[in-house]
């Protein structure tokens, strides 16, 4: 006969392959894999705003070339004489810079400006008092200096105005000997102006300057103009384009 066996004898012995997955539990992860799982949305959300950024670098034009240029360094009077001070150095996009721009403030003090600067304007040769007054005029204009009978009436001028110049040979500044000198010429520099005082420019000295009134003028109208006050006296009268 067969004896029974002992209850712990029942007891099912531990197999080979007993710690192998079981097919129908899940697979063990890798820790790479748990964690795309867990930050999914992190990287979602950091792909999407780096091609964001590769997207608008691609479309954003490329930036403009800069260069240096003197501006003025404060709001400056015209007829000023510049100091170092008066100019500083700034940097502006190459599209953006007149022509004959000075670059180097140091090279533009001594000068005389021949109209006003505002703030951060910058420096041209046509800004300051010289050959580049002529910029942008008609070809074969010439720029004359005349001296005023009156050095107070330059106060009403500005570059840039018409006036029309008038020879006076009596004392009286008027009457049947008073003659046409130019008409309708255009006024590029006048020694009223505040700061013209001060030398160091091509015009001399403050004395010299006084009552002189640089003007745009043809061939024909510079020979009548040039020397007529050692004639007489020279009067403007202010006239608007086109009034005649």
């Amino acid at each position: 006969m067969n004896r029974p066996r002992h209850p712990s004898a029942l007891r099912r012995r531990p197999t080979a392959g007993r710690d192998r997955v079981r097919p129908w539990e899940p697979a063990r992860r890798g820790l790479f894999s748990r964690f795309l799982d867990r930050r999914r949305r992190t990287l979602a959300a950091a792909c999407l705003c780096l091609g964001v950024g590769i997207l608008a670098y691609q479309l954003t034009p490329p930036s403009a070339a800069m260069v240096s240029v003197a501006v003025a360094a404060r709001d400056l009077p015209s007829g000023a004489t510049l100091s170092p001070a008066d100019l500083r150095t700034a940097r502006l996009p190459a599209e953006a810079v007149p022509e004959r721009a000075e670059s180097d403030p140091a090279r533009s003090a001594g000068q005389r400006l021949a109209g006003p600067l505002r703030r951060g304007e910058v420096v041209t040769d046509a800004a300051l008092v010289g050959p580049g007054l002529l910029t942008g005029t008609l070809p074969g204009t010439t720029a004359v200096p005349v001296r005023m009978a009156d050095p107070a009436s330059l106060q009403l001028l500005a570059p840039g105005q018409l006036v029309d110049l008038v020879l006076s040979a009596d004392a009286g500044g008027g009457g049947a000997s008073a003659s046409a000198l130019a008409s309708q010429v255009p006024v590029l520099w006048t020694s009223a102006s505040q700061g013209a005082a001060a030398g160091g420019s091509w015009l001399g000295s403050a004395q010299d300057a006084d009552g002189l009134l640089v003007v745009g003028a043809t061939p024909e109208q510079s020979l009548r103009i040039a020397g007529a006050s050692t004639r007489g006296k020279v009067f403007f009268v202010l006239v608007e384009a086109g009034a005649r």
